[in-house]
């Protein structure tokens, strides 16, 4: 979940605690999905109940103003609903029903990779450097690899890693529309914001599913409950208040490097409580992608620095 605010405030320490503990949620929310979907709940019940509970917290301590200052920054509020809420978490959601919780957290944590894409192609000032093509090239060998990996057989199924790369896409764009919002508002107007419109807009795609039909059944369970209050309470809420305090004591680029880290969470996870096996392929491709995301921050610097030297 990437903030945009560069200001460094506070223990470096601190920042890089929250960071940790933020991406280590986020890393563990994709097996607790996996879990609530195991238990019969569907993708867009899982994301609704989700963030209902956010929003509900997040209310008690963001409800004084309402409304954004213009209409269209209320529009771009309700976008941020969209790309961060429902259509990246349904995306999300359903990726996790036709490939392994591994895949998906590792193919989500391209988001900053591809972001780093747009903003020099939206904006024209921001060059981008070799080192962000040269990672971007090593990381889609890497995505390569980690399709391969979710079959068991030579035959590709590549729904459900398209979905996580759709998803990544959204967060992209996401953060696109951050950059302008963060001048403005807070995180907590914005997080409301975004929940809201995110619940509003999954509304008509929980119709057309058909998920669990005895819901107070399943919702009764542990295991259920238990990790829908880790992500609303915890993955959710939490992780986005530790995010902002990581962006604001360390800034936004060291803080997002730990987005990186992100998938190697998950694989530990999955493997212990999901049984998930990772094939030889599936390790290369995590190396490529994690090689590729590395090189995009620092080949540039390095350039950077020989340029300042010469």
């Amino acid at each position: 979940m990437t903030g945009t605010a560069t200001k460094k405030n506070g223990t470096p320490l601190l920042g890089h605690i929250a960071a940790v503990i933020a991406v280590c949620m986020w890393g563990y929310s994709f097996v607790s999905s996996k879990v609530l979907l195991d238990n019969g709940l569907g993708p867009v019940q899982i994301y609704v109940y989700r963030f209902i509970l956010a929003y509900v917290l997040v209310l008690f301590i963001s409800h004084k103003r309402l409304w954004a200052s213009s209409f269209r920054e209320e529009m771009m509020l309700a976008l941020c609903g969209l790309t961060a809420g429902s259509i990246y978490f349904i995306a999300e959601n359903t990726a996790l029903e036709y490939t392994l919780a591994t895949n998906v957290s590792l193919l989500t944590s391209m988001s900053p990779l591809i972001t780093a894409i747009l903003v020099g192609l939206v904006y024209r000032t921001q060059k981008l450097g070799i080192g962000t093509w040269l990672g971007a090239g090593i990381a889609v060998v890497g995505v390569g690899c980690v399709v391969f990996n979710s079959s068991t057989s030579l035959e590709v199924k590549p729904l459900g890693d398209m979905l996580s790369l759709s998803a990544a896409v959204c967060w992209a764009f996401y953060s696109l529309i951050l950059r302008q919002l963060n001048a403005n508002y807070d995180v907590w107007f914005i997080s409301r914001k975004t929940f809201f419109y995110g619940i509003v807009t999954a509304l008509p795609f929980l119709l057309f599913e058909t998920g669990a039909s005895d819901v107070i059944e399943v919702l009764s369970r542990p295991q259920v409950y238990g990790n829908l209050l880790f992500l609303g309470v915890g993955a959710s809420v939490t992780g986005y208040v530790l995010w902002a305090v990581s962006v604001k004591t360390i800034g936004a680029l060291p803080a997002n490097n730990y987005m990186y880290f992100q998938s190697i969470v998950t694989l530990v996870i999955s493997a212990f409580l999901l049984g998930e096996r990772v094939t030889v392929i599936g390790y290369i491709g995590i190396a490529l992608i994690l090689g590729g995301l590395w090189a995009g921050d620092n080949i540039n610097k390095l350039f950077a620095r020989r340029k300042q030297h010469s």
